[in-house]
């Protein structure tokens, strides 16, 4: 398995950059139903640092991402709480290279389970996988390992890996009917018993699954 990440991060490391995930966090939030972030779980312990990448400790890659998915999803307010159970599995921050010769780019490679609280039950049984780019700009455009920090490449994925977590919610909540209030057939609004402690709970096995994976 690490054999292969590995192969994958020394691909994407060299691919096109997304857009910047930054630009709408002064806009009013994507809405997203009844929809609260509770815990914001992010483990690092078993990343992968890809070839041709910048040291970086697991605590800075979990703070960073934890830094970023507060200031993307503390924006919503709805009436039920929902958390995240998200692994970092692997990262590229690009190293100097040869401008316009060898040029690589800053990746990351992060799963992320949604739980929801009232029910103590994961809303995905399978984490969901996603491919983290930096963002294209006139420093990235070359080599972001030419012109910026690591922490600062660092910055960049993790603002864009909470922006592509909030999509992946959009969608679901499209496609899944995440989030929403269910009613009967009569229009009656319907609530789950409540669960004292299963959020707690699910959250610690959550994290314990991570740990393991």
């Amino acid at each position: 398995m690490v054999r292969g990440l590995v192969g994958v991060l020394a691909f994407v490391a060299l691919a096109a950059c997304s857009t910047d995930g930054r630009k709408d966090l002064e806009e009013p939030a994507v809405p997203l139903g009844q929809f609260n972030l509770g815990h914001n779980v992010v483990i690092a312990d078993k990343a992968v640092k890809g070839p041709l990448s910048r040291d970086m400790s697991k605590e800075d890659l979990s703070a960073a991402l934890q830094t970023a998915i507060a200031d993307r999803f503390d924006r919503y307010d709805g009436d039920k709480l929902y958390h995240f159970g998200i692994s970092v599995e692997g990262y590229v921050l690009a190293a100097p290279g040869i401008p316009l010769v060898f040029s690589p780019k800053s990746v990351m490679i992060i799963n992320v389970t949604v739980w929801d609280d009232a029910a103590g039950t994961k809303l995905n049984e399978k984490p969901k996988q996603m491919t983290i780019f930096e963002s294209l700009s006139g420093e990235t455009v070359v080599s972001s390992g030419l012109t910026q920090s690591k922490e600062k490449q660092l910055e960049n994925l993790t603002i864009n890996a909470a922006k592509q977590i909030e999509k992946f919610l959009v969608r679901q909540q499209k496609e899944e009917g995440w989030f929403l209030t269910p009613t009967s057939e009569n229009g009656e609004t319907l609530t789950g018993p409540s669960v004292d402690g299963a959020a707690s709970d699910a959250l610690e096995d959550a994290a314990a699954v991570l740990e393991d994976a």
